[in-house]
């Protein structure tokens, strides 16, 4: 693991960067079909030209053509969702649950913010039993009200206070669990969740870093759909390490 202050560090470059989460700026659902976008049009945007383009949307994917431009096709993302930078904005085909939306990024805007944490806390760097469990399907709740199909097929264990703890992560990342947890610092700490990636699993466990936990994206924009953390994941006792509400 890099030391904690380098990850803290790229933790804010990536907040702040073009494709962060501080310059969302709209998601607005989309239909099949082609829909012209900008400042007064049917798909509005809150800033910039009255016409921005055409974008459309097919079941080969997206394409965006500015005015008398040939269309641009959305390009993948490792991890993310399909973008294409059209000045001044980088715009995302955000689907949920087969549903998708356009967000907006405005690239004039430059974000900052100020993270805080508790101090560094060695007795949160937790070594995990990791265990593999036959593949459940389940739905999870999100921030806005609606639910999400997740496969859970691993789960972490260790004792706190004499008794077993245990998280199920809900997502992975590259490859990486990401667990999804609130203990009894909500409030001090984003009150909906904090998010976690487990690191180093080998030999039948899993490394998990409290004070890497962080503020998800909803904590920072209205515009990010989150999920939840699933019953078992609600902690009762404080972990006090990690982000605290930005």
């Amino acid at each position: 693991m890099i030391p904690l202050a380098d990850w803290r560090a790229a933790r804010l470059a990536a907040l702040t960067a073009p494709d962060g989460w501080l310059n969302l700026v709209a998601r607005i659902d989309l239909a099949p079909g082609s829909h012209q976008v900008g400042r007064t049009q049917a798909i509005a945007l809150p800033s910039g030209p009255d016409l921005l383009g055409t974008l459309t949307l097919g079941p080969d994917g997206a394409s965006f053509a500015r005015p008398g431009a040939a269309p641009q096709p959305f390009a993948p993302v490792a991890d993310a969702f399909p973008q294409l930078r059209v000045d001044p904005f980088l715009l995302e085909i955000h689907t949920v649950d087969g549903v998708p939306a356009l967000r907006v990024r405005d690239l004039t805007l430059q974000p900052t913010v100020t993270l805080r944490s508790f101090p560094e806390a060695p007795a949160w760097v937790i070594r995990a039993e990791w265990v593999s469990i036959a593949p459940e399907a389940t739905e999870i709740a999100m921030k806005d009200g609606s639910t999400a199909a997740v496969t859970l097929t691993h789960r972490a264990s260790w004792t706190h206070q004499g008794k077993t703890v245990t998280l199920t992560p809900t997502h992975w990342k590259s490859g990486v669990p990401m667990f999804v947890f609130r203990d009894a610092t909500a409030g001090e700490t984003y009150p909906a969740c904090r998010f976690l990636m487990g690191e180093d699993a080998t030999g039948g466990e899993i490394t998990l870093d409290f004070n890497r936990a962080f503020t998800p994206p909803c904590g920072f924009t209205d515009f990010a759909i989150c999920p939840l953390p699933p019953p078992g994941n609600i902690l009762p006792f404080r972990v006090e390490a990690g982000e605290l509400a930005p």
